[in-house]
């Protein structure tokens, strides 16, 4: 059985999310409160496999709830948002950089069209979260101890320099991206493409939030933009990401590939079809293995592929498929990322985006 504790501070959505998870077999729900004070005090007296919270509550919210339970008791922390509210979204991926698993919407009301497969979405993900094994958050935000372990693993030709980047991720990603975005400086020489798989109606949140955290420029694509050194492209909700051969954004309606629209298959063999050997890119922590294939093409063109370390990935899902498949350069711990991005590109101000 799977203990669940829900935290959520209206009783008519605590009450539905309960109901929403007895009726799977598998889940069992240890207790349900509505303050993040008490599910601090849960976490720890009920020991439960994963906890759901609601992000905007009075007193402590879901933000610092999690921060709290990430130190005294870490638990896979699942936040439930109506994302309806810039400040509830917000709130939501700051939990996510504090140590929580996952954000996603709330499940919409029994009348509203879409809530059967709305909460079968929900119990899936709560029982899938549940198995993610977390570590302990240091209260002042700063994530886990430093790594001790050698960072890296291979070491890359300089034949060629990065005029691009293109990075992927999915559970775990927002604090990932967000903790490597914040350590590039404003004249990063190259622009970044991102795919991060997130729940509806988050998209346009994150790439506010990953704008303010960073002194690059961070936005959604546009189709046909120019692509700009210091700048990084979001995908945007629904659409895949890539490139056009004269150093453009490209947003496509493509069927989705292997399940996913955005694809960071769909990113990686864009960038490598591209730029060549002149593309690097980052395959960052997340479930399930999309992006593998595109990496293959990355490597054939003779691109450069760098892999987070198991250790400091939330999920090693989407990074282990890659190292399986033989396809990272370098493995590094999420703290030694932009260092090596930086080192990796040309100097700020070198021409060359496309060809």
């Amino acid at each position: 059985m799977i203990r669940v504790l829900v935290v959520d501070d209206s009783v008519t959505t605590r009450g539905l999310l309960v109901r929403l998870l007895h009726a799977d077999a598998e889940v069992l729900v240890v207790g349900e409160v509505g303050s993040g004070s008490e599910a601090v005090a849960l976490a720890r007296g009920l020991a439960p496999d994963v906890i759901v919270m609601d992000v905007n509550m009075p007193g402590m919210d879901g933000f610092e709830a999690t921060k709290r339970i990430m130190f005294e008791a870490p638990t896979p922390v699942v936040i439930v948002s109506g994302v309806r509210a810039s400040d509830e979204v917000q709130l939501s991926l700051e939990a996510l950089r504090a140590g929580a698993v996952h954000a996603m919407p709330k499940p919409t009301g029994l009348s509203e069209p879409g809530f059967e497969e709305e909460s079968r979405r929900f119990v899936r993900t709560i029982k899938a979260m549940s198995q993610v094994k977390v570590v302990r958050r240091w209260p002042d935000g700063g994530g886990t101890p430093p790594h001790d372990a050698p960072p890296v693993v291979g070491v890359l030709s300089r034949d060629a320099d990065v005029r691009v980047v293109a990075m992927a991720a999915s559970t775990g990603g927002p604090a990932a991206l967000h903790r490597i975005l914040s350590e590039l400086p404003r004249d990063f020489g190259a622009p970044i493409l991102i795919v991060q798989h997130i729940s509806p109606g988050f998209t346009e949140g994150l790439a506010r939030w990953l704008d303010a955290g960073s002194a690059l420029r961070v936005k959604l694509g546009e189709d046909g933009e120019p692509l700009s050194p210091g700048s990084v492209y979001v995908a945007p909700e629904g659409r895949h990401l890539g490139v056009r051969s004269r150093g453009t954004v490209a947003l496509s309606n493509a069927a989705p590939v292997a399940g996913f629209r955005p694809s960071a298959t769909f990113l990686f063999a864009s960038v490598a079809a591209t730029f060549g050997t002149n593309c690097l890119a980052a395959m960052l922590t997340g479930m399930g293995h999309d992006g593998v294939e595109g990496l293959r093409d990355v490597k054939r063109v003779g691109g450069r592929i760098v892999v987070q370390d198991e250790a400091t990935s939330v999920i090693f899902g989407m990074p282990g498929a890659a190292i399986a498949a033989g396809l990272g350069d370098v493995v590094l711990p999420i703290s030694e990322i932009a260092a090596h991005l930086v080192q990796s590109i040309v100097p700020p101000g070198s021409s060359g985006l496309g060809t």
